[in-house]
Formats: structure tokens, sequence, C-alpha cells
């Protein structure tokens, strides 16, 4: 859709009934990490650091099983009519995004789809999910950087959550260790941040764009680094935000970081593993953005199409 206005909006899926909220989130900027006396603070998340960022749009929620549905299973259509062609209604010339393998197993693993966040899937297929989104809408979305996450998590406060510095009014804002029953839950029943964003603390951790490196913001603030954000070289480790329903509350803070592992796909009986599929990370799920300043067709393309397939 063109989106003339720098406001929030809601993105219609064509051919379902499924509609998803952007929030409009206006540039600035902000000290990222957070100081060396918050309770829980891990050395990775310092020394803060100044950083400065252009306006996007961010899911008001996590992408559901409903929205994520729509990508994987359309692969199954598509490998039948491989299979068994019709010259006159060829499926496969209709659709020729990249899916996901099925599943091996219900990844939801019983704890809910309809409304619940989309999780397991990994950093890769959560890219292609969204390439999948900007063939079949024609806008640009793509996952968060760190930066851009904490920034929209912190919504212009400076405390350990976006609410206050007090765990114990976690309950209001986040399902976590504590509260969840040993579960995910569905998306919007906590207070949103004070930007409008729901579950931005606890439910499900959500991928980033980056690697995850531990000295990352040593060397930024000394100047080593110029990049906007780390771009993977490796596989392992990228970056997750946010904590889940199966973390302690230090782990829901605005900045803590928590970087993926292979440990996160250990009961994928494949050989080799899985490019779509954690398997064993029922705690991980991602919410997308939309820059305000399209990129041009050639860094899509790069986004689009990211490295080390064959290694997964």
């Amino acid at each position: 859709m063109a989106q003339t206005k720098f406001e929030n909006y809601t993105q219609a899926i064509s051919g379902s009934d499924i509609k998803y909220d952007m929030v409009a989130i206006k540039g600035g900027e902000f000290m990222m990490g957070s100081p060396e006396k918050e309770k829980g603070r891990k050395d990775d998340e310092g020394p803060q650091h100044k950083v400065k960022i252009e306006p996007f749009w961010m899911g008001k929620y996590e992408i559901t099983w409903d929205f994520y549905d729509l990508f994987t299973t359309k692969n199954i259509e598509i490998e039948m009519a491989k299979r068994f062609p019709d010259p006159e209604n060829s499926l496969a010339k209709t659709d020729g995004s990249t899916r996901p393998s099925a599943a091996y197993v219900d990844m939801s693993f019983g704890m809910g789809r309809s409304g619940y966040p989309a999780i397991n899937m990994t950093q890769y297929a959560a890219i292609y999910f969204c390439k999948w989104l900007y063939e079949k809408t024609g806008v640009f979305y793509r996952l968060p950087t760190e930066a851009e996450w904490e920034y929209a998590c912190r919504a212009g406060t400076t405390t350990a959550y976006s609410f206050g510095d007090d765990p114990k009014q976690l309950d209001e804002y986040a399902w976590y260790k504590g509260n969840s029953g040993g579960g995910y839950k569905k998306i919007g029943t906590k207070k949103p941040n004070p930007w409008g964003l729901y579950d931005m603390h606890g439910n499900v951790m959500e991928w980033t764009i980056d690697q995850y490196y531990k000295d990352y913001y040593a060397k930024k603030a000394k100047g080593e680094v110029k990049e906007d954000y780390p771009k993977v070289k490796e596989l392992y480790p990228n970056s997750v935000r946010g904590g889940s329903w199966d973390d302690d509350a230090t782990v829901a803070r605005s900045a803590a970081r928590v970087p993926s592992a292979a440990e996160w796909k250990i009961i994928d009986p494949q050989s080799p593993k899985s490019e779509w599929w954690m398997t064993s990370a029922s705690f991980v799920g991602f919410r997308i953005v939309r820059p305000a300043t399209p990129p041009s067709k050639e860094e899509i393309a790069a986004y689009y199409n990211p490295p080390l397939i064959e290694d997964y």
C-alpha cells in the first residue's frame, strides 16, 4: 500500500481476512544499553552509547500463527502442483515465493494457534516471511535492528522496563515465567508500552536483524565500528530481544540481550538441520518493521537473500 502520511496504519493481506497493525515510530536519539547499576544487568548491555534512529513503523503485535500460516502452508500446495502438474491451472506459476518445508510436528506444541504468536522459526525463515509479504503487498518489510527494537521498547523511557524499574509491575505488561503457567498467551492481552506496542516485554522473544557480539557496544562506544548494525556473517549467534513466557523478569528488561544458539534445534531429527524451524525454541517469535525511507531495489534484494543458507 502507498503510505503517504507518517501515521499508524493497517496492512491488509489480499486473499485473506488477516490485517496487521503498524505503529508509526518517530525518529530520534537514545542511550542504548543499560546503566551499570541496573538490577539484572549483564556485561553485554554496556557501555551505554548514543544511537540515532530514523523513523519507521513497527508491528503493534507479534506475528501470529494466523498470519504466519499464510506464508508456510502455501508451500504444500505448490509442492503438490509440481508433483501433479495441471497445464491449465498451474499453481506453481502463481506464487514463486520460497516457503518453509513442512514442519514434522505442530510447532505450537499444543500451546495454541489462532491469536497466539508464531514460534520456532529461524531468523532466516522470518526474513523470508518478510520477502513473501513484500511480494504480496509491494511494501518493504523487514526485521528490526537491535537498536530499533530497544528504541521502540523503551518508548522514550530510561528505566529498566518501559513502565519503570519495579519488576513487580511486570504482571500488568508481560507474560513471563512468574505468571505464564508454562506457555505463551494470545497477543495483546497485557498493557502496551507508552507508544502503543504490545508484548515488547515477555510472551515470546523476538528476532532482530543483527548478528550478536558480546562486545559490540564497547566497540561502538569507542568508534571502532561505524555500521548501523552488525550484519550476519555467521550462523550463530543472532540477537533476540524482549524475554519470553519461559524467562525471569530480568530477561524482559528493555536492554536485555540474548544470543541464539544451535541448541535451539536440538530435537530436530533431520540431517542437516532445517533451515526453517528451530524445533526447540518455543520461546522465540518476531514482529516486523517498515522504514519510513524505502531502501533501493539493490538493498532490498540483498536483505532478502541472507547468507549461510547451506549451513543451517
